[in-house]
């Protein structure tokens, strides 16, 4: 196979798998009241009709503040994990980090059935607390993942000069360490963020009737109706993790990331 036809062949797999992604764009700007492609007119009636509807916006309001929530837990849990794994000499610590990155192994349906009837029994179905520790369990991982790479990234003689000149642990870390992880820093930021906002599996089995999150609402919406205000939907969700992406790009690499 010649390198032309190589590169048309590519270009024609990429092709297909994006095509879902990108006909969502030309359906959210549909004039017509159900979806069909190609749309008779454009219009931003249906990206108006997002914002105008309470339900969504309310299940929006909640996905940000679940994603803020989890992800300032899974910083103060990750960091202090991170430290011990790619810094301890102890025993345990591969299982210890084998155990932190175990939810990665397992699939997110059966997660949510063992949530669903272990917080059946505490109360927590529905509630806030039930929705972060839910989503805590699947971002953790990738938090840890992505600290103890950008951990391992950095040189610990910095942190044994800075030690030998009489600065106590805590001050190491302030100082010296925090510093210059801060780029794996935010990519953990931004990698559970991401995380748990289009996190909808886990979260079907643990939401309330009266909280529940955006990608849990418009798995209920597209039950009864088949408009374009869920390309709408769907068209901001895949600009928003987008932007993540990037900035996850940007900061660390996705390689990296990934622990690749």
């Amino acid at each position: 196979m010649g390198r032309a036809a190589f590169h048309a062949l590519v270009a024609v797999m990429f092709l297909f798998l994006l095509a879902p992604v990108i006909l969502v764009f030309p359906l959210s700007l549909s004039a017509d009241s159900s979806m069909a492609f190609p749309p008779s007119g454009w219009s931003l009636r249906w990206y108006a009709a997002l914002v105008q509807h309470p339900g969504l916006m309310a299940a929006l309001r909640n996905s940000v503040l679940l994603a803020l929530l989890v992800t300032a837990s899974a910083l103060l849990l990750a960091i202090p994990a991170a430290l011990a794994i790619a810094r301890g000499r102890f025993p345990g610590r591969e299982a210890l980090f084998a155990l932190l990155t175990a939810p990665l192994l397992l699939p997110t349906i059966v997660l949510g059935l063992a949530l669903l009837i272990l917080f059946a029994g505490w109360g927590l179905i529905g509630s806030w607390s039930g929705l972060v520790l839910a989503h805590l369990l699947v971002a953790l991982p990738y938090a840890t993942r992505v600290l103890v790479t950008a951990l391992g990234t950095l040189p610990a003689g910095l942190e044994d000069a800075a030690a030998s000149l009489g600065a106590p642990p805590a001050t190491v870390f302030r100082r010296v360490t925090l510093p210059l992880i801060l780029p794996g820093v935010a990519a953990t930021c931004a990698i559970v963020c991401l995380v748990s906002f289009d996190e909808t599996v886990i979260s079907l089995f643990v939401v309330g009737p009266r909280l529940t999150t955006f990608p849990v609402a418009l798995f209920r919406y597209v039950q009864s109706r088949t408009d374009p205000l869920v390309a709408a939907a769907a068209a901001v969700m895949i600009l928003f993790t987008l932007a993540i992406v990037i900035v996850l790009d940007r900061l660390i690499g996705l390689k990296r990331a990934v622990g690749g």
